[in-house]
This record gives C-alpha cells, sequence and structure tokens, in this order.
C-alpha cells in the first residue's frame, strides 16, 4: 500500500508531502491544477519513463520519494540484491542531463529493474486503456490473464517452436534444381579448396609467432650472445657465474672457522646454482637460435595461402576448419535431401500433431475462461447500471501460430433486442467507462497488486451511473487501496480520504499544493465540482447532503 509520496520540482510542483490512506482515495481539483502531475510523479517510481521536461524551470533535477507499506516478499528483492523491508522506500532523481537514480531501500538499480517492481506494486488505470480495450489485438492477452493460461501457455510455445523450425528447415531444403546445383558446385570448390590447403589447427598463430623470431633473428642472437657473455664471461672479464662461484668457495672457507658466515655462504650458493642454471639456459637458447632466408620464405608463402582462405571462410585457421565441417554437412544435407526432407516432413507432421494437441487444451481452458469472465464482466456491469448489456468472447479459429490457433474478440450489446457487435463499434464513451472499470476489476482480481490508481476513467459519466461507478469504486476499495481522479461529485462524497489539487501563483511563480481536507473542506470542495465557482447555501446544503448519504 502507498501511504506516503514525497515530489520535489515536478512542474508546478515545488515540494508536496502526500499521504495516502487505506481504502477509497480521491483527488480533486480545477482543470490543470495539477492532478495529473501527481500521477506522473507516481509513474516515475514505478519505473515509467520520465522526462528532462517534467523538472520545475530554474532547477538542475526532480527527485520523487514512495513509501510502501505492508509490501509482500517478493522475488523480485531477493533476484536483484536489494534488501526486503515490509515498509519499502523507492527514491528515484530525473536530471536535466536525462540522467535517472533510482534507489530501493537504499540500494541503486536500473529503471528496466525499477519497472519490474513497479507492476507488482501499483496498477494505473486511465483514459488511455479504452483505446487497449477496443483494439481486438489485446482481447486474447486479457482472456488469458484471467484464465491463468501461463502453465498452458508455456507447454503450448515449447511444442509450436518445435515445429516453426522443422518448417523453417524444410524451407530451406525445399529448392529448385538449378539452384540447387549451383550451390552443390559452390561447396564442393570451397571444400577443395580448404582441403587443398591442408591446415592445422593454430598453425597460423604458431607460423606468425616463428616469423616474428626470424624477422628478428639477428637482435635476438645479439642479445643472448651478450647475455651469455655476462653469465659465462669473455676474454678479459669473468661472468656473474664464475664470481659468484669463487665468492661462495671464500664464504665456504671462512665457515670452517666460524659458524657466523653460515648463513650467509648458504644464501650466494643459492645464488650461483640459480645463475649456472640460467646461464645453461642461455647457452641452450642460442644453440636452438637457427635461422635461414630460406625458412622464412616458406612461412611468408605458407601464410599467404591461410590469408586468401581467411578473407572468405573465418579469421583463424581454427575457423576456417569449422566452416569446412559446415560446408560438408550441408553439402551431404542437400546431395541426399530427398532422404533427409521426407524424414524431416514425418518429424513435422508428429510434431504439428502435438502442437495442436496443445493448442486444442489452451482453447478448451479459453472458453472456459470465456464463459466465466462474461458472467463476471455483466455481473460488475450490472453493479454499475447497465442490466440489459449483453457480453461475449467471439472465438475464430486460426492455423497454429504463436500464440495458439484461437482469435477472440469482446462483442457487447448495450440495449436490449440490439445484436452483438465489436466492442469498438457499440459502446459510447460513458458506457466504455464502465465496461472498462468492469474488466479492471474483474482482471485485478487474478494479481496480487495491493494498490490500483484510476486516472479519471469516469470521463463521460454522470447522474445515476456516476453514482454506481462511485459505489463500485468503493467496494473495491474495501479489499485493495484505491485512488482516483475525478471531476464527479459522487465519486468524491464517497472517498475515505479526499485530497484537493490547488494552483496558486506566488511572485509571478505558479505553485501547486495538495492538502487533506477535513468535513468542511470537503463540503466546499464538492459545493465547488456541482455548482463551479458560484458557491452557495444551495450547493453547500447539497454536498453536506451527498456527504451525510
Amino acid at each position: 500500500m502507498l501511504t506516503l509520496l514525497h515530489i520535489e520540482n515536478i512542474a508546478v510542483i515545488e515540494c508536496a508531502d502526500i499521504s495516502f490512506d487505506a481504502g477509497f482515495n480521491v483527488l480533486t481539483g480545477e482543470t490543470g491544477a495539477g492532478k495529473s502531475i501527481v500521477i506522473d510523479a507516481i509513474s516515475a517510481i514505478l519505473g515509467e519513463r520520465a522526462y528532462r521536461d517534467m523538472i520545475r524551470t530554474g532547477t538542475q533535477k526532480a527527485s520523487v520519494r514512495a513509501v510502501f507499506t505492508d509490501v509482500p516478499k517478493l522475488d523480485w528483492f531477493e533476484q536483484n540484491g536489494v534488501e526486503y523491508d515490509p515498509e519499502t522506500v523507492i527514491q528515484r532523481e530525473v536530471y536535466l542531463d536525462g540522467k535517472n537514480v533510482c534507489r530501493v531501500n537504499g540500494t541503486l538499480v536500473t529503471v528496466s529493474i525499477l519497472r519490474k517492481l513497479g507492476i507488482q506494486l501499483i496498477n494505473i488505470h486511465g483514459q488511455h486503456d479504452s483505446a487497449s480495450l477496443f483494439d481486438e489485438n489485446n482481447h486474447l492477452t486479457y482472456l488469458d490473464s484471467f484464465g491463468d493460461s501461463e502453465a498452458l501457455l508455456t507447454v503450448y510455445a515449447e511444442k509450436f517452436a518445435a515445429v516453426a523450425e522443422l518448417r523453417r528447415q524444410i524451407q530451406r531444403m525445399t529448392m529448385d534444381e538449378g539452384e540447387k546445383l549451383r550451390r552443390m558446385e559452390t561447396l564442393r570448390y570451397q571444400i577443395e579448396e580448404i582441403e587443398k590447403a591442408q591446415l592445422e589447427a593454430g598453425e597460423d598463430e604458431a607460423l606468425e609467432e616463428r616469423r616474428k623470431i626470424l624477422q628478428n633473428a639477428e637482435k635476438l642472437a645479439d642479445g643472448i650472445n651478450a647475455a651469455s657473455e655476462c653469465l659465462y664471461g669473455g676474454d678479459e672479464t669473468d661472468g656473474a657465474a664464475s664470481l659468484l662461484a669463487e665468492a661462495e668457495r671464500e664464504l665456504a672457507r671462512l665457515s670452517r672457522y666460524t659458524d657466523a658466515f653460515e648463513s650467509l655462504h648458504e644464501k650466494v650458493a643459492d645464488l650461483m646454482y640459480q645463475v649456472q642454471d640460467a646461464a645453461d639456459e642461455v647457452r641452450n637458447a642460442r644453440d636452438d637460435l637457427s635461422y635461414s632466408d630460406r625458412e622464412l620464405d616458406e612461412i611468408e608463402g605458407r601464410l599467404d595461402v591461410i590469408h586468401r582462405l581467411r578473407r572468405k571462410y573465418g579469421a583463424t585457421c581454427t575457423d576456417i576448419l569449422e566452416y569446412l565441417e559446415r560446408a560438408k554437412a550441408e553439402l551431404d544435407e542437400i546431395e541426399f535431401a530427398d532422404d533427409h526432407l521426407e524424414r524431416l516432413k514425418r518429424k513435422c507432421d508428429k510434431a504439428e500433431k502435438e502442437a495442436w494437441n496443445a493448442a486444442i487444451e489452451l482453447r478448451k481452458n479459453r472458453q472456459k475462461a470465456a464463459v466465466a469472465l462474461s458472467e463476471r464482466i455483466l455481473s460488475e456491469l450490472a453493479q454499475l447500471d447497465m442490466p440489459r448489456v449483453q457480453f461475449s468472447c467471439e472465438f475464430t479459429e486460426l492455423e497454429l501460430s504463436a500464440n495458439g490457433a484461437d482469435a477472440v474478440a469482446f462483442y457487447m450489446s448495450a440495449n436490449a433486442g440490439e445484436a452483438l457487435k465489436p466492442l469498438s463499434k457499440v459502446a459510447s464513451g460513458g458506457e466504455l467507462a464502465r465496461i472498462m472499470l468492469a474488466m479492471k476489476n474483474v482482471l485485478a482480481e487474478q494479481d496480487q497488486v495491493n494498490t490500483l490508481i484510476f486516472d479519471e476513467v469516469d470521463t463521460g459519466v454522470s447522474g445515476r451511473a456516476a453514482q454506481k461507478v462511485a459505489e463500485k469504486l468503493r467496494s473495491v476499495a474495501k479489499a485493495k487501496q484505491v485512488l482516483c481522479v475525478t471531476h464527479l461529485p459522487q465519486l468524491a462524497a464517497l472517498a475515505n480520504t479526499h485530497l484537493l489539487i490547488a494552483k496558486e501563483e506566488r511572485g509571478g511563480r505558479t505553485y501547486t499544493t495538495v492538502t487533506p481536507l477535513d468535513l468542511e473542506g470537503r463540503k466546499r470542495e464538492l459545493a465547488r465540482i456541482i455548482g463551479g465557482t458560484n458557491i452557495t447555501e444551495t450547493t453547500l446544503k447539497s454536498a453536506e447532503e451527498m456527504l451525510k448519504a
């Protein structure tokens, strides 16, 4: 449940602390006062997109902080390394340079990760949801969500993926004879060219290393000779090995007279042996250092062959050899295509039968869910003063596709005696608002989200219908926290908590304030909604009667 929202420097809100309670919370105010800004701020802490334009003029950043209580122990916390706390704090800062900083319980998270948490904490339903309700492409998703079809969809998706892969293989192998012959000729040429080179894996790296040695052989020889002379000595100087040997002999002689030199003798002896070993290795390296111009020419020629193959088949000898194996396999596949194609078709037929079985099971679950969904929506609509509405989920059987073998469209009739028609062709604005509320309420029963926000979903509703919508939202608020932005007095009168959004000018700047209303404040705000700016004793009396009722 969202209990506190702190907003700084978002549009015309300089600073605001908004407390929400359990049950039914409404936000009212004049058009343009900033009600949508509060919803935008909530959207920001849910990980929705935030723009630099939302930052208040003259400031460098905007920030929102929200406190949620009674948060369940979601898998999200462990998966993202965030410490779980039933009282979860989410903070987001948006900077002018476009940078976003998001924290959950003090831990930095990305916007995309925050969004995965946000959808588990709050559902926001706005006027734009009407468009998604009209779009028949979304109807199957709604039905599957209500019918809890996820497990069956997973099984079907695996079966359909196998069918799709087999179909791709069959299509790849189904080519005309001319294309087949051209491809076979190309593959045979490539295979012959690579095999003729008799490559070995890693050969190019070894040759390049040897070429480097041969190209610098003279420098290497000079360096090894110099190192050898330093270790062994020359005609006029003693080397390190002989000097250390002489030092070792002297210290050995001294240690016969006193133990004080024993430790020093051992250290010098160790050094002597290490230097003698190094001297032997240098001498061996000098003996092994042999090169010739002929060997270098041979290596250059071999690398030239490999380079030509690299340009065609891969970056290394290993890559070229892997390409060779793939080319052989493809050639074999084409040469024996008829037999292989027949086997693939048999496998595809079997896979299609399995996919159809899974699709039919999915369809049965959808049809069962469609009956339950229709009954629940009709029940909700009856409570919203639409008792004569007919609602139906119409199925169209299709070929196998990614979502099954069904298309689903919501049909309805708003008036008695009228035929069922697609939703977009029969619902007026007020009817659509109530239909959407009914559907959202039914679908919300299937999830664990504890806070629902309705942003002016009552548009086009008035009179008795508005009262029914208000009563329905109040009923929903018995099980979940409900936040509602509204212009209807019927909704505002039934709220447990009423917040007034007001705009004023001070010092040439616009400021928006959010004020929780007491009983007298609610009376005046309801009177304003009923009668506009002209608040009279009559409108105040009407507001008082609505609150008492």
